[in-house]
């Protein structure tokens, strides 16, 4: 095989992995925008809308695993993993904030360090839900969510592994235990708070009653 010939397939190879990394690129990026509007939705209440975006990005992240099958470097260069993360944030995030039970890596196609991750992400939502609930003054919803939150930090504490293992966990792991502490620091005080209220309402209508 002459230079001219070994170039020519050398491009060849190179211009094939090119085409499958844009175009996995692209699906990335339409999962992962997919999954922002979709928890965007899914905070403002529009469930179906939400449940459907969820779907298109599961199926822009299928698009991009297809695209790179047979560039297996270029699967596992880091973007797919992000999206593969951000789905499993917002699955996770759904499937809490409508009462359903939790995803599981399996049922979602998507590797547990990823999903993992994704578990730690979905604390800081889960905090944004809860808030929207105070401010709603369902005090009792908000204690379902806080302990739901506390279950899945206490899973990620468990996953004493290294990061080269779990891809940077024990950051997210850290931050989602701040955001778990000073969840319930807000709704302590807002429970402290609404006590107060029914106990002057009380005492105001004892007042008005003699």
């Amino acid at each position: 095989m002459d230079a001219r010939e070994l170039g020519e397939q050398l491009r060849e190879h190179l211009d094939d992995k090119t085409s499958a990394r844009e175009r996995g690129l692209a699906s990335s990026r339409a999962a992962i925008r997919s999954c922002g509007n979709a928890i965007r939705a899914l905070h403002r209440g529009e469930i179906p809308g939400a449940a459907a975006l969820l779907d298109d990005a599961q199926e822009a992240l299928d698009e991009a695993r297809a695209a790179l099958a047979a560039h297996l470097d270029v699967l596992h260069a880091g973007f797919v993993h992000d999206a593969e993360k951000e789905l499993a944030e917002a699955r996770i995030t759904f499937a809490l904030v409508t009462g359903a039970s939790l995803p599981n890596p399996a049922e979602l196609g998507i590797p547990p360090a990823a999903f993992l991750k994704g578990m730690a992400e979905a604390i800081g939502e889960l905090r944004r839900h809860l808030l929207d609930l105070m401010r709603r003054g369902d005090l009792e919803r908000c204690e379902v969510v806080l302990a739901e939150m506390d279950d899945i930090y206490y899973l990620l504490t468990t996953m004493d592994y290294p990061d080269g293992i779990t891809q940077g966990l024990r950051r997210l792991t850290d931050v989602a235990r701040s955001i778990v502490e000073r969840t319930r620091g807000d709704f302590t005080i807002s429970k402290i708070q609404s006590s107060l209220r029914v106990a002057l309402d009380s005492h105001a209508s004892a007042l008005e009653d003699r």
